[in-house]
């Protein structure tokens, strides 16, 4: 999935409505509804761009490490049927 914005720009958004803009006026102006915008706040409210890149790449090595994990417990499951069984 292709997302419209990247963390950076969407921190900058942010920083728009923070400066005292109306978030009616910034939502108009960047073409998202407000909805999406309190979903962006409530996500990256209060980050600045390098806490968003931490936040970033540890989601990925958080998705990397479930994947790894749900690997091991497959071969686990696989060497204790295959244990199991009665030759």
């Amino acid at each position: 999935m292709k997302k419209r914005f990247t963390e950076e720009q969407i921190i900058g958004i942010l920083k728009e409505q923070e400066a005292g803009e109306r978030t009616a006026d910034v939502c108009r102006r960047h073409g998202i509804s407000q909805a999406t915008f309190y979903k962006y706040k409530s996500k990256y409210g209060g980050l600045e761009v390098s806490d968003a890149r931490k936040l970033r790449a540890l989601e990925d090595e958080n998705n990397k490490l479930k994947k790894l994990l749900a690997e091991q417990m497959l071969d686990n499951a696989m060497l204790r049927d295959v244990n199991s069984k009665k030759w």
